[in-house]
């Protein structure tokens, strides 16, 4: 018999032969337990008993998320919910948390899987503060990051850029490791600002400039950041409100899942037509979303390879500024 207790419980142990089992299984509990998914499912008229394989469960939308509560029945609506950010016409997402312990999980287990043990860096962000934007998840990700990494040195430097520069330095001094993440405007700004070099330190992008500054290509981004930092790559993290996992792109733009999310290609002309690799808009499977959606389709364009890494290329036509890059708005 299925529970729901023992599946939180192995999911952050999940390997590549078990992946799709426990995706089918989470299907299944989804289907009976999520009242909005569940309705998402019959329109298409999908006969969940006749869903055998990961190809044949259908992605939910994450426009739902602006409009319903998608979260499971099983428990009242949670008071902990994380909300996009929007411009003041806009609809915020918003995902429910019924248990927050599965995010705080995936987002050790997902960053140590990539970069090893937190406590090993010094975590700065030019971000806002948690006070400042209560229901970002990312905010809440870094937030949990410094608790985890400890140092006194962890912070929010958005407002004080010198400071941080400060920072950095007798970091370097020290020969300390840290993780500087932030919005790729406020990363800019800061290099033209405090150009310094970094040996240490793993810039971390998270995307964003849309009425901040002109648009650019991220081969242009990450050459001036480069330039600025004296560093060979520059990072990324790829996340979003309706998930409770990232995937990270430790160089040259490409992510890399951990093992309990994967990222496919859905066909720009027929949503229903689901690859494994190439190139269209993204179709995510994140099991950590035990009590929403673990089958999510977003409004990004991307391409995905052989070996299940991807790079995000775009938005749709159609979608709306939203998430980091509204976050200092």
């Amino acid at each position: 018999m299925f529970s729901i207790k023992d599946f939180k419980a192995e999911l952050f142990s999940t390997t590549p032969d078990q992946f799709e089992q426990k995706a089918l299984t989470l299907f299944r509990y989804q289907y009976a337990n999520v009242r909005i998914y569940r309705e998402f499912v019959n329109h298409l008229q999908v006969d969940p008993q006749r869903v055998h394989h990961l190809t044949d469960i259908p992605f939910l939308p994450i426009q739902f998320f602006k409009s319903f509560p998608v979260v499971d029945q099983e428990n009242p609506l949670p008071e902990i919910y994380f909300e996009s950010s929007r411009t003041t016409q806009q609809i915020p997402s918003r995902h429910y948390l019924p248990d927050p312990s599965l995010y705080r999980k995936s987002l050790q287990k997902g960053f140590e899987y990539v970069y090893g043990p937190l406590a090993n860096f010094v975590i700065l962000g030019l971000l806002p503060s948690y006070l400042e934007r209560p229901h970002s998840s990312l905010i809440f990700m870094m937030q949990e990051w410094m608790q985890l990494s400890a140092h006194p040195e962890n912070g929010f430097y958005l407002h004080n850029m010198n400071e941080l520069y400060n920072t950095l330095q007798q970091l370097e001094t020290r020969g300390q490791r840290a993780i500087l993440l932030g919005v790729t405007f406020a990363l800019l700004d800061f290099a033209e600002q405090y150009p310094l070099p970094l040996q240490q330190v793993i810039i971390m992008e998270t995307g964003g400039m849309k009425g901040r500054r002109r648009e650019m290509i991220r081969e242009e981004v990450h050459a001036r950041l480069r330039e600025a930092f004296q560093v060979e790559c520059i990072h990324a993290e790829y996340g979003m409100t309706e998930l409770l996992s990232q995937a990270y792109a430790p160089c040259n733009g490409r992510f890399y899942c951990p093992p309990w999310m994967r990222v496919w290609v859905r066909d720009h002309y027929d949503p229903l037509e689901v690859k494994t690799h190439g190139q269209g808009i993204l179709n995510i499977i994140d099991l950590a979303n035990v009590h929403s959606c673990a089958f999510l389709a977003t409004e990004d364009i991307g391409r995905v390879y052989p070996d299940g890494s991807f790079e995000v290329l775009g938005r749709t036509d159609t979608s709306e500024w939203r998430g980091c890059n509204l976050l200092v708005a």
